[in-house]
């Protein structure tokens, strides 16, 4: 049986944290960063885990992660 294909822009998007969650990236960080405050742009900066509702489709697009 052929191996299963990793969707590669998903890999790129996410990351596995070391318990095992899936983790994302937060939005808002690419432009118009003059009005945002240093605290908020600093938050940014951290991942956050990816939403339970979206976890079973992520798994099945990532099978090696």
């Amino acid at each position: 049986m052929p191996s299963m294909k990793t969707n590669r822009s998903a890999a790129k998007r996410f990351k596995i944290s070391g318990s095992g969650k899936l983790m994302r990236f937060k939005a808002n960080k690419r432009h118009i960063l003059t009005k945002k405050s240093t605290k908020r742009k600093r938050n940014l900066r951290q991942t956050a885990p990816v939403d339970a509702t979206n976890v079973k489709s992520m798994r099945k697009i990532m099978p090696y992660a």
